[in-house]
């Protein structure tokens, strides 16, 4: 089986899926619908799994701590449960002592079930373990196939850190049949975790030295769980190749009965513990780690049930729940009102799975409507969400359309434990963003609600959307278009920004840049730098984008005729200036990151030839301090090494040994980069410019005077490095929607001037910058003039496209904005598509 192969059956369950989870925004609720869209699920014979209790396997759990225990504390080991929730549900065992600081416990748990925990120290509060790197643990995993024991070591808790020798595990994953490596495996040992990049390269840092149990997983199952002990000694990096094997698919239908006080004709999802199933492996907001947009949706039957055929990995451990919403939420409940947790592991053959929900309520509890209005601007696609704050603002879930601009949702559980509570509404999940106008941002108090033994019906009215009270189309004003060449670009770049739940909005946002009259999609895909010193970057689940996300999106713009470019861009805890001048910035310091660099661009360009797309951006403008003669932020000299520019034309030559499209690099317009271009740009096949250029410092200034100035820097300072290179250059653009856009300085209110990615959703917003769509759409339109006189121009981009939800807010997207319609305009015409 070849990468393509490969690549293409994981593409294929995971859009099964999101066909699935589609149906979900079909259905009306009290409609009453007896099939899903695609017709019935027909419910098969064969194999019809049983209750039989699982097989259990004892399993002697022996930790070693950092310390001794202090008089009145004790030791637990927490099994978790990702589907509910990692903080929210799991079940503790005490561990009894051997010696001062080694504790034991025997737990019986399931014959080849796939185990996550931790363990907590207890005392009048508790503290969890993190890692010798002062990283939380989200858990440990162990596959349990037989009778065994556990030798793990606490190298930290979260209170306290502790001096230890230390080593690291590094190595590669690859498919056992084929040779060929794996990306998105997740490979743990000692609670740390790593997901291997397009190469199968994972490095595991920070661990105690010892032996520890190196473990892979499959997050959608597709591949076979493997486990092994693995040495580390201080100082030293233990290198292994690990080789799994694939994973055959059988089809598992779910048939469930339901209460008879579920509302006839809403979705019912399944929670589960794999990616297909709504796990996004990740700590979202309030705890949850499932997410709504991302589970399967079951159909409606003729008798009343659900019903549901997924494609399954065989051996894979299942854990799951049926819901009204997602695992916390409206989840299903047992006899006790305790959650339910269902898990069986996948067999060999088709089976169908038949279950019946006991109840959605806990008991002694009474369900809550609420019934919302919207206002008639609601885009027509938009989907109204309502959010609950418990322990913090959680996942927003979507709620049921009524019509007619009207949307409900009942709550059925956990109202066992919420007494008071906060809620309010939002647009296609974006809550912060896409607000209620009367509970808008990051911590609105919300809107207030009690639980009560008698039902309750809660209507409500939506006022307004925040940044979306009143949109109005732009008058266009007609311009002699000069029609360019077949190869001219006329795309949106889509904000880096990434939340699981923006993959199910991709689709309309595609859909929405080719209605544009753009023929490119530009993919701002991210790894985040989590750590200084050491290096530490790579995926983080939540954060950036999965491997199988990134390629379902192209694949999705690709099916609507539009181009795709991958433009890698990194993440950081705090901001790229901090990071620079934080780092140590010695010799193997500036080694380590030009080999993780080097394996970030290689990723992406593997992703890149194995979808299709066809162009691949390199640079941005945070990696400045790497280049020849770097500048740190604070102007002083970033101390790169002597041979940087052959560093980076040997990063270069590495992505086109993977790539052989075509490959730009992105200049930041500043007028120094322009008067010195670097010499390995001559190694590219072109520049992406990114301009946020200033036009005036006039508040009184017009379209022309942009176009004027415009035209006068590209001119003078643009054209010469063209021609010096010879190669094309595109103009990605970047102004928000703000004051003060044409000045280059969009003022923070306390002297200086905003970086434009500070406006960007989610991020809160600066209530000092005012808001002027105007503005933007005036300097699109001097700027596409200026385009227009320009043939050497080779295309023209949109930075900063917000993908979820049409905002009108500050931030430098077009989305739905009056730069929106100037698009329109201009783009088909540029392209030739309309003359």
């Amino acid at each position: 089986m070849h990468k393509s192969t490969i690549i293409s059956r994981r593409m294929l369950t995971a859009a099964i899926v999101l066909v699935l989870v589609g149906q979900a925004c079909t259905l009306s609720l009290f409609d009453n619908p007896i099939t899903p869209p695609g017709g019935s699920t027909p419910i098969p014979g064969g194999v019809v799994a049983s209750p039989t209790p699982q097989v259990m396997a004892q399993t002697n759990f022996v930790v070693t701590l950092p310390e001794p225990l202090q008089a009145n504390e004790s030791l637990a080991i927490a099994i978790m449960d990702e589907v509910t929730g990692l903080s929210l549900s799991s079940t503790q065992y005490p561990m009894g002592p051997r010696d001062s600081i080694t504790y034991t416990a025997t737990l019986p748990l399931p014959y080849n079930s796939v185990v996550k925990y931790r363990y907590v120290r207890r005392s009048a509060s508790q503290v969890l373990e993190d890692t010798n790197l002062g990283t939380a643990i989200r858990y440990r995993m162990y596959n349990v196939t037989g009778p065994s024991e556990v030798q793990d070591i606490v190298a930290d808790w979260g209170d306290k850190s502790f001096a230890r020798p230390t080593g690291k595990i590094e190595g590669h994953v690859y498919n056992a049949d084929t040779g060929s490596p794996l990306p998105s495996i997740l490979v743990t040992a000692g609670g740390v975790q790593y997901l291997t990049d397009s190469t199968g390269r994972f490095e595991l840092n920070g661990l105690p030295t010892g032996t520890q149990n190196l473990l892979v997983y499959s997050l959608d199952g597709m591949y076979q769980t493997f486990q092994q002990g693995a040495a580390v000694a201080d100082g030293n990096t233990t290198s292994v190749d690990l080789r799994v094997k694939p994973s055959q698919l059988v089809s598992v239908t779910f048939i469930v009965s339901v209460p008879a006080n579920t509302v006839p004709g809403v979705p019912v999802r399944i929670a589960g513990n794999l990616l297909q199933m709504g796990n996004t492996f990740a700590d979202l907001q309030g705890g949850v780690s499932t997410n709504a947009d991302r589970m399967p949706v079951m159909g409606l039957q003729a008798d009343g049930r659900y019903a549901i055929t997924l494609g399954l990995p065989i051996g894979t451990h299942i854990q799951y729940k049926y819901t009204l919403g997602d695992g916390y939420w409206n989840a299903e409940r047992r006899e006790d009102g305790q959650w339910m947790l269902r898990e069986f592991v996948v067999p060999a053959q088709d089976i169908t799975v038949q279950d019946n929900v006991v109840a959605w309520l806990a008991n002694g509890t009474s369900p809550i409507l609420f019934e919302v209005s919207v206002p008639s601007v609601t885009p027509p696609g938009d989907i109204v969400y309502i959010q609950f704050n418990t322990f913090g603002w959680m996942e927003p879930i979507p709620m049921w359309p009524l019509g007619n601009n009207r949307w409900a949702y009942k709550l059925y559980s956990p109202l066992d434990i919420l007494g008071s509570f906060s809620y309010r509404y939002c647009r296609n999940g974006q809550c912060g963003s896409a607000d209620d106008g009367d509970t808008a941002g990051f911590a609105p108090a919300g809107r207030q609600a009690a639980t009560s033994i008698l039902s309750q019906d809660i209507q409500d009215t939506v006022g307004t959307w925040k940044w979306f009270e009143n949109p109005e189309p732009v008058t266009l004003v007609g311009a002699t278009i000069t029609p360019r060449a077949s190869g001219f670009l006329a795309g949106i770049e889509f904000q880096s920004t990434y939340r699981p739940n923006w993959s199910y909005y991709a689709p309309q946002a595609f859909s929405n840049t080719q209605a544009l009259g753009a023929n490119v999609a530009v993919l701002t895909p991210s790894w985040t730098y989590t750590k200084v010193a050491p290096l530490q970057f790579g995926p983080v689940p939540g954060q950036d984008p999965l491997w199988i996300d990134s390629a379902i999106m192209i694949s999705q713009a690709r099916a609507l005729g539009l181009n795709v470019a991958i433009f890698p861009t990194p993440k950081f805890p705090a901001s790229s200036s901090d990071f620079w001048l934080n780092a140590p910035r010695d010799a193997q310091w500036w080694l380590t990151w030009f080999a993780r660099y080097r394996a970030f661009a290689v990723n992406y360009a593997d992703l890149a030839s194995q979808t299709g797309a066809q162009t691949l951006i390199l640079g941005g403008d945070w990696v400045a301090p790497a280049l020849p003669n770097g500048k740190l932020p604070d102007g002083n000299p970033s101390n790169t090494p002597a041979d940087i520019d052959t560093q980076w034309k040997s990063v270069i030559a590495d992505v086109r040994a993977h790539f052989k499209g075509q490959i730009l690099w992105a200049l930041p317009y500043t007028k120094s980069n322009l008067e010195a271009p670097l010499d390995f740009l001559k190694d590219t096949d072109g520049i992406y410019l990114l301009w946020s250029a200033t036009l005036s410092t006039n508040p009184s200034a017009t379209k022309v005077d942009y176009a004027n100035e415009a035209g006068r820097l590209l001119d003078n300072e643009v054209a010469p490095l063209a021609s010096l290179l010879g190669k094309p250059l595109i103009l990605a653009v970047a102004y928000p929607s703000a004051a003060g856009s044409a000045s280059g300085c969009i003022p923070d209110g306390k002297g200086n001037c905003l970086d434009w990615l500070a406006l960007n959703r989610p991020n809160e917003d600066i209530g000092s910058v005012s808001l002027s769509l105007q503005t933007q759409a005036d300097i699109y339109e001097a700027m596409l003039t200026a385009v227009n006189s320009r043939s050497w121009i080779s295309g023209f981009i949109s930075r900063g496209y917000y993908l979820p939800a049409a905002l009108q807010d500050k931030s430098a997207s077009i989305h739905s904005k009056p730069t929106a319609d100037i698009l329109w305009y201009w783009y088909p015409r540029l392209t030739g598509a309309v003359r």
